[in-house]
């Protein structure tokens, strides 16, 4: 049995991990009432009464509450974007190099993904350990999400007609100034020289993400075809359960959907090999791997329990 208190769970991301391990036999979690959660005192009691902590919260306070942590034995998973380029943290997407699950397994402190990045490291990072893309390369991501990645603000933004800003758009582009919070994350993690030009858009639905990188094969140095692009993908997750390489067909709608509800990944590789251009894309849920699936997944690893145990797949 092991004892679990996730700091941040009437949030969006916390709810949807509370739903992943209610019922486990294995896990206790320790709650907090509506009339204590925000007390500092019962907060850093539960804290430190755990083996495992889960962050689901803005990143100053997820940095505050690492900081009440004086106890030794307790292990964090930091949900928020406050450490994923820290010195220190181990990042948490156990599919990203064949020994990051087994670093996840041994960390104290384990630092969540974006949904964003990992969608983009799933497509890019093979191809830049297998030598297909030059570390120097300039690459662009193209990605859109359900605007429950925005938090409660953003949903009620989209949902209740009686807020300020209440908006009826179906599809809307930003982070223009190409500074995204994302941004660093995404490199680093993909081991590139410079970072990606990144263009996020969030769409009329709840949840869900579908996320693209367009690859010039023809400017590439080594000027791979578009089976070796999908092959090193397809040797990449061989053995996941989690993240798979379907076989793509031209004539395909890839729906922002796709994946909506469960915590799988999913990528396929479109192309024109005449052309010498790839698209590579991935789908997934903002909510599951790409939030409070891959925390549950990184809890699982950390406490030696089955990877996948409390995942939809």
């Amino acid at each position: 049995m092991i004892r679990v208190f996730i700091d941040g769970a009437a949030g969006t991301t916390g709810l949807e991990i509370r739903e992943r391990l209610a019922g486990r036999k294995e896990i206790e979690q320790i709650t907090l009432d509506d009339a204590t959660r925000k007390n500092s005192k019962k907060r850093k009691e539960a804290l430190n009464a755990a083996d495992f902590v889960i962050l689901c919260l803005p990143d100053d306070a997820a940095r505050e509450a690492v900081e009440m942590v004086t106890n030794p034995a307790t292990r964090i998973i930091d949900a928020s974007s406050a450490h994923r380029v820290a010195e220190g943290w181990t990042y948490g997407f156990a599919e990203l190099e064949p020994s990051q699950a087994g670093a996840i397994a041994g960390a104290a402190r384990v630092t969540n993904p974006g949904c964003y990045p990992t969608a983009f490291l799933a497509l890019v990072r093979p191809l830049v350990r297998a030598g297909l893309i030059p570390v120097d390369f300039p690459l662009s991501y193209n990605a859109a999400s359900g605007y429950s990645g925005g938090g409660r603000n953003m949903i009620e933004e989209f949902e209740d007609e009686t807020k300020r800003g209440h908006t009826r758009t179906a599809f809307r582009a930003y982070g223009l100034g190409l500074a995204h919070k994302h941004v660093p994350e995404m490199q680093k993690h993909a081991r590139m020289e410079h970072p990606p030009i990144f263009l996020p858009s969030v769409a009329r639905t709840y949840r869900g993400m579908i996320g693209e990188v367009p690859l010039p094969l023809h400017a590439l140095p080594r000027k791979p075809s578009l089976a070796t692009i999908e092959t090193a993908l397809a040797d990449a997750y061989k053995d996941s359960a989690v993240v798979k390489l379907v076989p793509a067909d031209d004539t395909q709608l890839i729906m922002i959907e796709e994946n909506a509800g469960t915590d799988r990944m999913t990528l396929r590789v479109f192309g024109n090999a005449e052309r010498g251009q790839a698209r590579l894309v991935a789908t997934l849920d903002n909510l599951g791997k790409g939030a409070g699936g891959a925390a549950v997944q990184n809890l699982n690893i950390m406490a030696g329990l089955d990877p996948v145990a409390g995942l939809v797949l």
